[in-house]
């Protein structure tokens, strides 16, 4: 690993001080939330099979790995602040680049909303006693991150670390006491699930038509909770030596969700049988039942807390970074390119948190997730038709890291984002026109913001 030093920077510009633990960090922050809670006896109900369980979360790990690799090449290639939108510019140009930014700072803003408001539900359930309601604390906990951010680049790293750290020392303790407690042997000394699954839960039959079905579905709830892992390219900026630290966190942050993610599956399987974990809503609190008895309910919201405070702070830091990448880039208004001395895009940040703010106040959370979703798997499209479009255009761009699977591992992904926007538009559908409106009113926005910015540097 790299030793992230300071480098000279200029007045107001991002300061190059992050390492690989930063990015390891950052990826583990912006991935595990409170989704690994609920996942695991979704997939479960689908497949009813352990060693079917075990291989959708493999093939879930292999995925996200592929994709991993395949962004590793372009950040380490165009290592500019900003996520996908710096991409997507180099590839298809100024209004490809500025309608990619705005679908990734939108999602942003409604995930981190999403996740403000699970938190104020959680602390409200663990402390009935507080004199607030839930979205007074969500707009707390908003307020408390974006204080921390503003401080510099410096805590914002420290809190990712010492947040992702906790996250990971916080599952590695319920993994270890479900791998040392006896296996419940059947259902009879166990109390009904802490919640109920939505319908009766129903292994798929081996085989066939259904088994498919089951697998399709079951692999659309895994890669949903892969998500996050790209991460650290919205710092791409920032690191210390961006050829090599952008790769090595890419690639090890998917390592590591992934052994956390297969630990967690693992420890359920050898605790709690396999219609026990497809029947339960949240399979890792009933196996805290098994274990701590009366203080379970108590351990897994502190489990969802401390999970859903990294998430936070990793979508508090990045999203700034995505304005400030549009606006460097001439495709936002300039005064969204200012520095603090301590490396924070001070109105980015002020912009992002009030916005999110304004969503826990005011929005419909079903609504914006599911546009968010859909918005999340697009900008991966983007991403990987950017990768194959500047590997033909531009076959001299210094590429640093290149993707050892390409063109397949690009093509897989590429074609797996496809198919999963085409069944969001059939399932789902009005969410996916509330997204798809939001693509198309970037284009008068993005002629807008033309006439009041600067053009865009060659």
């Amino acid at each position: 690993m790299s030793t992230p030093e300071s480098a000279p920077a200029q007045p107001g510009s991002l300061l190059q001080i992050l390492g690989v633990s930063f990015g390891i960090a950052g990826a583990v922050g912006g991935t595990i939330g409170a989704g690994i809670l609920r996942t695991p006896g979704l997939v479960a109900e689908q497949l009813g099979s352990a060693p079917l369980i075990v291989a959708a979360w493999v093939a879930g790990a292999l995925y996200a790995l592929l994709g991993a690799f395949a962004v590793a090449e372009l950040s380490a290639s165009l290592p500019r602040a900003g996520g996908w939108t710096v991409y997507a510019r180099r590839a298809l140009g100024d209004q490809a680049g500025f309608s990619v930014g705005w679908i990734d700072w939108v999602g942003h803003c409604a995930g981190l909303a999403w996740v403000a408001v699970t938190i104020g539900d959680y602390t409200i359930g663990l402390l009935p006693a507080l004199p607030v309601g839930s979205k007074v604390v969500a707009l707390l906990v908003l307020l408390a991150f974006a204080l921390i951010q503003r401080l510099g680049l410096e805590a914002g790293s420290l809190s990712q670390k010492i947040l992702s750290l906790g996250k990971a020392i916080a599952f590695l303790g319920l993994i270890t006491a479900c791998f040392l407690h006896a296996p419940v042997q059947d259902l009879a000394g166990l109390a009904e699930p802490l919640l109920e699954a939505p319908g009766p839960a129903e292994p798929v039959a081996a085989g066939g038509i259904s088994l498919g079905i089951g697998a399709v579905f079951a692999m659309q709830a895994v890669i949903t909770t892969y998500d996050g892992w790209h991460s650290p390219i919205y710092f791409a900026e920032e690191f210390a030596e961006p050829s090599k630290d952008l790769p090595r966190s890419l690639v090890g942050g998917v390592l590591s969700v992934a052994g956390l993610y297969l630990l967690v599956n693992l420890a359920l399987l050898r605790l709690l049988p396999v219609s026990r974990i497809a029947g339960s809503v949240l399979p890792l609190a009933d196996a805290a039942e098994v274990i701590f008895g009366a203080w379970s309910a108590q351990l897994i919201v502190v489990l969802a807390l401390i999970s859903s405070f990294g998430l936070v702070n990793a979508v508090v830091m990045g999203a700034p970074r995505i304005l400030y990448g549009l606006s460097r880039d001439g495709l936002f208004l300039p005064q969204f390119a200012a520095v603090s001395a301590s490396g924070t895009p001070v109105l980015g940040l002020v912009v992002t948190a009030g916005t999110a703010g304004l969503l826990v106040a005011f929005g419909d959370f079903t609504i914006l997730l599911g546009i968010a979703s859909f918005l999340y798997v697009l900008l991966y499209l983007s991403g990987i038709s950017s990768l194959l479009l500047l590997r033909w255009r531009e076959p001299g761009l210094e590429r640093p890291f290149r993707d050892p699977g390409y063109p397949i591992s690009a093509a897989i992904v590429w074609l797996g984002s496809l198919a999963f926007l085409i069944a969001a538009i059939r399932n789902d559908t009005a969410n996916s026109a509330g997204a798809l409106g939001l693509i198309l009113l970037s284009l008068p926005l993005h002629q807008l913001t033309r006439r009041l910015a600067p053009p865009p540097p060659a």
